[in-house]
């Protein structure tokens, strides 16, 4: 019944597109001859920033798929530019009667780029040697540009143009299957892949199926069928570069989100803690309000790391890291401040509502089921009261933890002794 579904779905779609495509056939449509131009500059502006984008991504990522990609708009990009000096230098008057050069090898070149995309994805989804990859990458796009090109420069003349006939332009019927080919493949690969350029990418290969669908139904240079054709390829131009402009956002946003943050533990890392904490006491000196700063130390590390093994003893890490975070507002900050201390800033916070703060975190040590059990020793400083510098601020704060983990180990030690042998 699901299959049946679809069938029909696709069956009303195909139907549609075929009674469109009969009525734009018979609007009478002539654009101006500049048009052309504009669309292919347009385009190739979109296709260049798209593939330095790309090349970006790759960077990052060292996604193959990204570097073939960036090769593949950049040399369309080029072909559609000196397609364009050809326009304004009066090649223009032939494009009535047959298709141009450029479109038919910009097009089938992108196409069949994304499908060599689509193929090393498949074959070779895992790198191992990344610069000898990088060169068989170069080396299949020069050839598969090489080919195409000696295909169609090779040729006499500019494929015709069959005015009066139901396919004036079979020609642009090879670019539309390559760019089947190419969707039905990135389709494939939004089963593992989610980010917004592999979407964007599937959504450009679909819209250009369209595009060279419709443009197999122009008879004359510029009618309607060519003119729409030329509106989706700018637009599909447009939709992978939105997509992979969202995908460098996100890739400089947990970029700098690494460089600031703790890996093990997701908290600040000690440079922002230093960087956040001379915020604080300009705000705190501009605005005559204290705020208070937590470091805190896991007691025992060294024993659960000798005696449960270190995976363990990073798992402690992280449960301490999960109580800040429980604890913290959103305006305070925590931090890994070394192996097994932490600190937290806490903005406009007094000493009696730091050391409420600092019990909270203990309490929540102490609520935390899993094993094996764990203790912080916490000292609390407030500026300006206890120090008027980062220096002297933090060497209270280390004079008070260590005060408590003195008293801890006491107990321990008191504990110890009354066990008997």
């Amino acid at each position: 019944m699901h299959r049946f579904r679809w069938a029909f779905v696709w069956l009303a779609a195909s139907g549609l597109f075929v009674t469109f495509v009969l009525w734009l056939r018979g609007v009478h449509h002539a654009a101006e001859p500049l048009l052309y131009g504009y669309f292919d500059l347009i385009g190739s502006l979109l296709a260049l920033t798209f593939a330095a984008n790309a090349l970006v991504r790759f960077r990052g990522t060292h996604d193959r798929v990204a570097l073939i990609l960036a090769f593949a708009f950049v040399l369309s990009g080029l072909i559609e530019i000196i397609g364009s000096f050809a326009f304004y230098r009066g090649a223009s008057l032939s494009y009535a009667t047959s298709v141009p050069l450029a479109w038919m090898l910009s097009r089938n070149l992108l196409a069949l780029l994304l499908c060599l995309a689509v193929w090393v994805d498949r074959r070779m989804p895992n790198s191992r040697d990344l610069g000898r990859e990088v060169t068989l990458m170069v080396l299949l796009v020069a050839g598969v540009a090489y080919l195409t090109s000696a295909i169609y420069l090779s040729g006499p003349s500019d494929p015709g143009i069959h005015s009066g006939t139901w396919l004036p332009r079979p020609w642009d019927l090879a670019p539309a299957t390559l760019f089947l080919i190419a969707a039905i493949g990135f389709r494939r690969r939004l089963s593992t892949a989610h980010s917004f350029s592999d979407r964007s990418i599937f959504l450009m290969a679909s819209i250009n199926v369209v595009c060279h669908l419709l443009a197999s139904q122009s008879s004359d240079w510029l009618d309607a069928p060519f003119a729409l054709a030329q509106v989706l390829k700018v637009s599909s131009y447009a939709v992978v570069l939105g997509g992979m402009l969202l995908d460098n956002a996100q890739l400089f946003d947990q970029v700098r989100h690494l460089a600031a943050s703790d890996p093990l533990t997701g908290l600040a890392n000690y440079r922002r803690f230093l960087e956040v904490l001379d915020i604080e006491m300009r705000r705190s000196r501009r605005t005559q309000r204290p705020f208070s700063v937590l470091l805190l130390d896991l007691d025992g590390l060294k024993r659960v790391n000798d005696k449960l093994g270190h995976l363990v003893g990073s798992r402690a890490i992280g449960r301490v890291a999960e109580a800040i975070r429980a604890v913290c507002r959103l305006i305070d900050t925590g931090a890994r401040y070394g192996g097994d201390e932490f600190a937290v800033v806490l903005p406009e916070t007094d000493n009696t509502d730091a050391h409420y703060a600092a019990r909270r975190v203990q309490q929540r040590l102490r609520d935390d089921a899993e094993m094996p059990p764990l203790t912080v020793s916490v000292g609390v400083a407030t500026f300006p009261a206890d120090g008027e510098t980062v220096e002297t601020l933090l060497a209270c704060a280390d004079r008070e933890l260590y005060k408590m983990k003195a008293r801890h180990h006491a107990r321990m030690a008191g504990r110890k002794v009354a066990v008997p042998i």
